[in-house]
């Protein structure tokens, strides 16, 4: 795994998850939700881990995912505004974005992510495959994973937020049920 920050300077491990959970902290602080968006099964992580971010840390947070949400954006706007849009009407100054992406190369997550630091979102991206994917570079965080199959790329993905979740939860004293 390499971490970057929104300069694309590389971290250490602990320094990187260190600086992703300040801006969850400082989310949290500020009273901002998480928005947690991915194409397939990044959608997938994506409902998940913001149901455990709510339900296990007490945090807002929700994934712009619902099938007439989609359909409805993509319909009317394509799909390269599936999230960009919904992140325009919703998001607040404070929110932190997740994106996952295991390519970093899909239109809809970097419209987004563009549309959110217009927003003054702050931006954490989980990538794979080329070190070179746009999305790395768009993040105040950044997790990549270097690997090209989908199955690794998403394993660790997940790996990362449950992560995330955990530290979470153990600084905010809350059970793990």
């Amino acid at each position: 795994m390499a971490i970057t920050d929104k300069r694309v300077r590389s971290l250490d491990l602990q320094s990187g998850f260190e600086q992703a959970i300040r801006l969850i902290a400082a989310c949290l602080k500020r009273g901002g939700k998480l928005i947690f968006i991915g194409n397939g099964a990044s959608a997938s992580i994506s409902s998940h881990m913001a149901v455990d971010f709510w339900k296990h840390a007490g945090i807002k947070a929700t994934a712009f995912n619902d099938p007439a949400l989609l359909t409805c954006m993509s319909n009317d706007y394509g799909y390269e505004h599936v999230f960009s849009k919904p992140i325009k009407m919703f998001a607040d100054r404070g929110d932190l974005l997740i994106a996952i992406s295991s390519s970093g190369a899909s239109a809809n997550i970097l419209r987004a992510s563009q549309e959110a630091r217009k927003k003054g979102v702050k931006v954490i991206t989980l990538t794979g495959f080329s070190e070179r994917n746009p999305l790395r570079k768009s993040g105040d965080i950044n997790f990549y994973i270097p690997a090209d199959q989908y199955s690794h790329v998403e394993i660790m993905h997940h790996s990362i937020c449950h992560y995330l979740l955990d530290i979470v939860i153990d600084a905010r004293g809350m059970s793990k049920k």
